[in-house]
């Protein structure tokens, strides 16, 4: 049974371009070190570890396969961690006047700022955590299917945590008509029209875990291949911005990953324009189920992406159980549902002659994906890989 819905080739993929001034002003190299001076202040932080996983890349006959781990990110189980928390600190330096990414002048006398989004879990729970240690107020707006446990962990964070009915979606455009309503600031990674500057800043913060598994890599080899998440596309545009400015035409090919049944990404590259997918999605990946791309994000990936795929949720499950059970020859992984993702897409395109002749895999493959999460829902974990996340933790799966 195969895992793939379908590999689309990018029509307007252009290698050949440079990474030019227009895309340096949504994402570059300086603003990445900026954000990265600034993330690195923050408490706990650490780069995440980048797993060499020889039993897959055996398997699969590639030369290497390489996880970069975001379950453990400043505790809160997701590369959102980088993202929400930089927004919230440029949202509020531009609320009080100090164009700046230093915490100490953007967050001074700001406790009577609120700060809002959606979220399908992870994303809120990073804003809250930001709101939480810059000193401002949060509201986070969720749709009708997510968990009570991805509830909880948002409002642990102080948060006031509002259900709405419907999709992510429709999530989206509730928390935009309260920030409106009321004066709050909006902290998405979706951008539109009218609304660029913070999920510049919220793609930027991403790109710091690209500029740490860079540094990470075995003996400082770039991968040829990478495989990235897609949602609305904010982390897929970092990875493929921070790429493109550092190795130009050399960059890795770059395969988008989403659900069959949410494939904003691929009707967007089949249509050569940012194109909405309605719901609702019928997919386990929450994190992934997103409708419409962001603006910013295409503008780097219609041009710099070459191809988008999208998986079954058996593709994601039962890679979430190898990692679980240590099948990658190296350590036991602990990945949630949308985390498991990129390997998944690697694994599916491996497994089918076609898909590996038309991305070029082969023995000399260096394979780069993201583990974007850990398990932010335990019950949910233990459901689909019968095991905990303690259990797989302590070599116990």
């Amino acid at each position: 049974m195969s895992w793939i819905g379908e590999l689309l080739p990018n029509p307007l993929t252009d290698r050949t371009s440079h990474y030019d001034h227009t895309r340096r002003e949504i994402l570059c190299h300086e603003a990445g070190r900026r954000a990265q001076t600034e993330i690195s202040t923050w408490p706990g932080y650490t780069s995440t570890p980048l797993h060499a996983l020889p039993g897959l890349a055996r398997r699969t006959g590639v030369g290497a396969v390489l996880y970069k781990d975001e379950s453990r990110r400043f505790g809160l189980g997701s590369f959102k961690a980088l993202g929400g928390p930089y927004g919230v600190l440029r949202a509020l330096g531009r609320e009080t006047g100090t164009e700046t990414a230093d915490s100490a002048a953007a967050t001074s006398g700001v406790p009577s700022v609120t700060v809002t989004c959606a979220t399908a879990g992870n994303h809120g729970r990073a804003v809250a955590w930001g709101a939480q240690m810059h000193g401002c107020r949060s509201v986070i707006f969720i749709p009708a299917a997510t968990s009570e446990h991805r509830a909880a962990a948002i409002a642990a964070h102080g948060a006031e945590v509002v259900r709405t009915g419907g999709d992510y979606d429709h999530a989206v455009r509730v928390a935009q008509a309260e920030a409106d309503r009321n004066g709050w600031i909006v902290v998405s990674d979706t951008s539109y029209q009218g609304y660029q500057d913070i999920p510049r800043a919220i793609m930027q913060g991403y790109t710091v875990l690209v500029a740490e598994a860079l540094d990470q890599l075995p003996g400082g080899r770039p991968p040829t291949h990478v495989f990235v998440q897609a949602g609305v596309g904010g982390l897929a545009a970092a990875v493929c911005a921070h790429l493109w400015e550092a190795l130009g035409p050399d960059r890795p090919i770059l395969t988008l990953v989403e659900p069959e049944g949410a494939a904003c990404c691929l009707r967007s590259g089949r249509s050569g324009r940012p194109t909405t997918v309605p719901g609702p999605f019928d997919t386990m990946m929450g994190c992934l189920a997103c409708g419409e791309p962001s603006d910013l994000a295409w503008r780097i990936l219609r041009e710099g992406s070459d191809f988008f795929l999208t998986i079954t949720d058996d593709a994601s499950a039962i890679t979430m159980r190898r990692l679980a059970e240590a099948r990658g020859g190296g350590p036991a992984i602990v990945a949630g549902e949308s985390g498991a993702a990129g390997l998944a897409g690697f694994l599916a395109t491996a497994g089918e002659q076609p898909c590996r002749a038309a991305l070029g895999l082969d023995r000399g493959s260096r394979v780069l994906v993201i583990g974007t999460e850990g398990a932010t829902d335990p019950a949910v974990y233990r459901r689909i890989t019968g095991l905990s996340p303690e259990q797989v933790d302590s070599g116990q799966g």
